[in-house]
């Protein structure tokens, strides 16, 4: 039987499978689950978005998901999300010192930022965005969470990070594809001795090599599988020490 993720009240099926339907009304039976669907058109475009197909349950395709004592609403539609990353966002909460300046780029709806704020002392948190339907989520969310210390700007990374006249303590680049093709900019945003997190999709065997390749002869300070992404091929993220800027 195929996996399904869940995100707030919404359960997603990531591919169709034979007796779908019937497990669907299943799944509905799960507590807090009010709908079921399947994901038709795999993440794409410059937004990562996909397209789902309501299979039981109530015909929505927004709600709030729950997190690290953060909640954000969004369209699982119009929005790209991976509730698979929760335990990643604590990991990088942990790491966050006492008044650093965190940049995210690619900040979603806010869920990043949001995180940070309830679970770290950053002094200021930073996020990019260029969806603007994920934007306009990620404003509302920062106050159904009353954060105080998250500044959110719409727009492409090149062009907003260019006209920021500082630069930060610790990067996250949760982009779910090609953020190495950002990484001069981010080494460009960091202090000196400031940490990277760069997020990359790799198989099994060609980590840590194939990670080597994009690096530019930066220092890793760890790498961490973030969960599989198709037979034998993971999700990592990999920590970055800059050292001269």
């Amino acid at each position: 039987m195929t996996s399904f993720d869940t995100i707030g009240s919404i359960a997603i099926f990531s591919e169709e499978f034979k007796g779908m339907k019937k497990k669907a009304e299943e799944v509905l039976k799960i507590r807090n689950i009010e709908t079921v669907a399947v994901k038709t058109k795999v993440h794409s475009g410059v937004f990562r978005t996909r397209k789902i197909n309501i299979l039981a349950g109530k015909r929505k395709k927004e709600t709030t998901h729950k997190e690290s004592g953060a909640e954000v609403k969004l369209n699982v539609e119009t929005c790209y999300f991976s509730p698979r990353l929760s335990n990643e966002r604590l990991r990088i909460s942990e790491l966050i010192k006492k008044d650093e300046n965190v940049l995210v780029m690619f900040s979603g709806v806010g869920i990043y930022p949001i995180v940070f704020s309830k679970n770290s002392k950053a002094k200021e948190i930073v996020g990019v965005e260029i969806n603007p339907k994920a934007h306009k989520y990620a404003l509302e969310n920062l106050g159904l969470n009353k954060v105080k210390n998250v500044k959110l700007y719409k727009g492409n990374v090149n062009d907003i990070l260019p006209k920021l006249r500082k630069k930060f303590d610790r990067i996250v680049m949760p982009l779910p594809k090609d953020a190495d093709e950002f990484l001069d900019l981010a080494v460009k945003k960091i202090k000196k001795n400031g940490i990277i997190h760069l997020y990359d999709f790799e198989k099994e065997e060609d980590i840590p090599d194939k990670i080597l390749e994009k690096i530019k002869g930066l220092k890793v300070v760890k790498i961490v599988k973030c969960g599989s992404f198709g037979p034998g091929k993971f999700r990592v993220c990999v920590d970055l020490k800059v050292d001269k800027v």
